[in-house]
Formats: C-alpha cells, structure tokens, sequence
C-alpha cells in the first residue's frame, strides 16, 4: 500500500492500494480512523488514480470535515454500552461492573481502557453466543463457530461451512439491534443470499427488522469512532 497526498492546507493523506478484484477506482474514508484509501484496478496508473482523487477533492475535504471527532476512551467518558450512554469511572475490587449509567473500571487509569475493552469483548460474545444459539435452535440448524471481530465493513457474517462471525461493536448498539444481527445471520445458515426468501425468513426468526436495520445505517458509523488504544 503505497503512500500519497493531495497538496493544500492541509495536505490530505492518502493510502493507495491495487486490487485485482476491483472494476472502478474508488475514494473510502474510514469512519473509524479518517484514514483515506485511494483503490485503483490492476492495470490502472498511479497517476490516473491521483487524477481521479484530485477530481473529487472537494467531496474528499467535506466529507473529512463533516466527520465527527474520534472518542478515546478513559475516566469520565461516556461512551453507550447496550444502547446506554454510561460514564467510565474508577470502580473497587477485581472486576469491571455495570451500575445503571456507570460503568465502574478497577485498576491503574492507564489500563482502564484495556480493562475495558477485554470486559466489553466478553460481555459481547456471551451475548451474541446466546441469541445465536436461540434463533438456530428455531431455525433447527446448528452454526460450527462463533468468531469476534472488530470488522469495519459489516456487523456479521455466515460462511459455508456454518461458521458465524460479528463485530464485538455490538455490545455497544442497543440490545434490540445486537438480536437483529444474530437473527440476520442465522438465517444465513439456510439462505446464503440476500432474496426475498432470506428477509422471510429473517421476520420469522425475529419479528419486523427495519427499524433496527435503520438503526445500523444512521448510528453505526459512530460506533466504529471509539477508540480504546
């Protein structure tokens, strides 16, 4: 991955990447980080793709504008834990706990983040472990695995060969949306396709899913912003 920049004040970085799997080059910008990755198709110049940022330039600066600020997380943030916005605050004893809007972090304030983060992870996967075991047990297909990621691009996934993986970043949405998920990829299982067979199948696991889909759409991005390092 190559290293540019469009000139200006200020400079915008740029992360240049060649993929054989793309068709069109193609501006991102990381709601996580910023970070701006500039994708061109093999075959296509350098300088064919620089043309093609410098031509969106002024999309590329208002849409990094617009961006809201990165959260990092420490004593006295607030950050939404199953869809409740709670206060980081130094707690007693061992373990980290969730008090109403507190969330209490044992330990020296430079490991609460890490302490934080290893709570939030565990917390996720016995979520996500039980609705996922629910809704195959309704759909009576069994799944071989459940995986952990802080993936930027989708919220889960379902492969072949039965495994489910999601984002931990669920245990931050509101509960609602983090069964939505579950079911969403559950139903995987038996339809490996977005058809309308698969969104039928959806309602019948979970119920009425647009609302908390709508919720991924708006609210999302925003998740991916808190930062614990």
């Amino acid at each position: 991955m190559g290293q540019h920049s469009l000139p200006g004040n200020p400079p915008v970085p740029l992360q240049m990447r060649t993929s054989a799997r793309a068709r069109r080059i193609t501006l991102r910008i990381s709601s996580l980080d910023g970070t701006v990755t500039l994708t061109r198709p093999r075959g296509v110049s350098e300088r064919a793709a620089l043309d093609f940022a410098r031509d969106k330039e002024a999309w590329l600066r208002g849409h990094l504008a617009n961006q809201e600020d990165a959260v990092s997380v420490g004593l006295g943030v607030r950050l939404p834990i199953e869809g409740l916005a709670r206060r980081v605050e130094a707690g007693q004893g061992r373990r980290v706990r969730l008090d109403g809007d507190r969330v209490l972090v044992p330990g020296p304030e430079e490991r609460v983040a890490a302490r934080l983060l290893g709570f939030l992870k565990t917390h996720a996967r016995s979520r996500l472990a039980e609705a996922s075991d629910r809704y195959s047990a309704r759909l009576g297909r069994g799944y071989a695995r459940l995986t952990l990621r802080d993936t930027r691009s989708r919220w889960g996934s379902c492969t072949a060969d039965g495994g489910l993986m999601y984002s931990w970043r669920l245990i931050l949405a509101p509960p609602e949306v983090l069964e939505y998920v579950a079911a969403h990829e559950v139903a995987h299982l038996q339809e490996m396709n977005h058809s309308a067979a698969f969104w039928a199948l959806v309602t019948q696991l979970y119920g009425p899913y647009q609302a908390q889909r709508r919720w991924l759409h708006r609210e999302g991005a925003a998740l991916h912003r808190i930062r614990f390092t």
